[in-house]
């Protein structure tokens, strides 16, 4: 006789958070298709772009430290609230930055792109340490790769939405700053509707039903039986003195590298070395996330299958992520020398989705490896360190690119990616082993 179906409120949670993420990716990346027209408006280079694309990452890697921490103190849907609520004003700012600084700091429009897009930054840089600190709360240890591929979905996703969103607004309303405003308002409504659901625990949710909180308690208890009970506060800094979890920041930075450079220079790019218009960027922006909007969930689901086949961590997280990059060195490699158009986005389609593949199980191995009453902070601590790509990686570029041309960020790309093999290969995530076995997992 089957057992009764457990119900799954907590994946309507899962699915909201995605949206939250999925929303906070288009309003960091839609910047990227409005070069054509920021670049003549204020008498901005290449050089100068780049450090516009780039200040971004200035905010970001300190709003994802310290939201970690402030995500364990106060809570996550507290810190959602904050953050979402100020990205969503910055948001709209973005669109009087250039302005700004010419009004108000010296007659400089970098400054006022500087001060807009650090904040801007600032607030966007909680959301994924706080997603990781909801899922800690809401998904079972069976599930969490999965789950964690779920929210990370936004990622490449939300690249690929990018595109057309940002050249179909620019287009529907003739003005860049349009789009901006449109962005921001659409990020505040959902938020109102995501705090009308979701809350710190599902113990605290009136929807969540007895049945899936009777196995929601069932799976922590027989997961706690399983490891050693957590009993210490351990200060935040020993994140510094655990060489798994740096080297794990490490391997993350290589996916952020990738994913930064490909998010904010690829319609650049196109318009250069191709010729694309604004009109065709909508598609060809599209194309080299599409593969990876299905790895980063087949990552998660084959890193849970190799964790129930093994019952070893290292090959389910460390080996595969080392694979995955050992993989995508080779493919940027091979793009810095092709020629045609259709050969450079082939190839980087299949870089960005083998990039993508592995991209849950950095966050897995945090979950895996930090005490349970810290995975908010050292999430925190794993964005703090990847996340200097998120300026390292634009800026670069528009350095490289104005002396040594565009091949230049491709090999760039292939040095990041072959640092975070090496590194994740040296990762041992964990303190236990789980027992194999042949069963799926609960999702």
């Amino acid at each position: 006789m089957n057992s009764p179906a457990i119900p799954r409120f907590r994946y309507q949670i899962f699915f909201l958070i995605m949206l939250m993420a999925l929303l906070n990716y288009i309003d960091r990346g839609a910047i990227s298709y409005a070069s054509a027209s920021i670049l003549p408006e204020y008498g901005f280079d290449k050089a100068d772009w780049g450090n516009v694309l780039g200040f971004f990452g200035y905010g970001y890697i300190l709003g994802a430290l310290i939201g970690g921490i402030l995500a364990d103190r106060f809570g996550a849907k507290r810190i959602w609230l904050i953050a979402g609520a100020t990205w969503s004003i910055f948001e709209i700012a973005t669109a009087f930055a250039g302005d700004f600084g010419l009004a108000f700091m010296g007659g400089s429009a970098m400054a006022g792109f500087a001060t807009i897009r650090v904040l801007f930054g600032f607030a966007e840089g909680p959301a994924y340490s706080v997603i990781n600190k909801s899922v800690a709360n809401w998904a079972t240890p069976k599930e969490r790769g999965f789950v964690v591929s779920v929210g990370l979905l936004s990622t490449p996703l939300g690249a690929l939405l990018t595109a057309p969103v940002a050249v179909g607004l620019q287009t529907l309303t003739g003005d860049w700053r349009s789009m901006f405003v449109v962005l921001g308002v659409v990020s505040l409504a959902l938020l109102i509707f995501f705090m009308t659901r979701f809350t710190n625990t599902p113990d605290e949710n009136p929807r969540m039903s007895k049945a899936e909180l009777d196995f929601l308690r069932q799976e922590r208890a027989t997961a706690a039986h399983a490891s050693p009970p957590d009993t210490s506060v351990t200060p935040v800094w020993h994140f510094f003195k655990n060489k798994d979890l740096l080297l794990n920041a490490v391997g993350y930075f290589s996916f952020v590298y990738v994913t930064f450079l490909l998010l904010t220079w690829t319609p650049k790019y196109l318009q250069d070395e191709f010729h694309y218009n604004l009109s065709s960027l909508w598609y060809m922006g599209m194309i080299p996330w599409t593969g990876a909007c299905f790895t980063v969930l087949l990552g998660g689901k084959l890193s849970d299958w190799l964790l129930r086949r093994t019952g070893n961590l290292k090959v389910a997280r460390s080996w595969l992520a080392a694979t995955c990059l050992l993989l995508t060195t080779l493919c940027f490699i091979l793009v810095s020398q092709a020629q045609t158009v259709w050969g450079v986005i082939a190839l980087m389609t299949v870089a960005n989705a083998l990039n993508a593949l592995p991209n849950s199980v950095y966050w897995a191995v945090v979950i895996d490896t930090a005490p349970s009453n810290r995975v908010g902070a050292y999430s925190g601590m794993t964005h703090f360190i990847a996340n200097t790509a998120s300026f390292i990686a634009p800026m670069l570029t528009g350095y490289l690119t104005v002396r040594y041309g565009y091949s230049s960020m491709f090999v760039a790309a292939a040095v990041a990616t072959a640092l975070g093999m090496g590194a994740m290969l040296m990762v041992r995530p964990g303190s236990r082993h789980v027992a194999p076995s042949p069963l799926p997992a609960v999702v």
